[in-house]
């Protein structure tokens, strides 16, 4: 959570959710590569 001043104060529950979408992002992102391997495939031969 931000305050007026700009600052920044995260709980430890912040910190937790933000590790957990970060390891979502990451899960989901590699599954996606996986899933479409034939088109990253093609896309870095051009």
């Amino acid at each position: 959570m931000a305050t007026e001043e700009g600052t920044e104060h995260t709980s430890p529950m912040d910190e937790v959710m933000k590790n957990i979408r970060r390891e979502l992002v990451r899960r989901v992102a590699a599954a996606d590569r996986d899933a479409n391997r034939d088109v990253y495939d093609a896309l870095e031969d051009e």
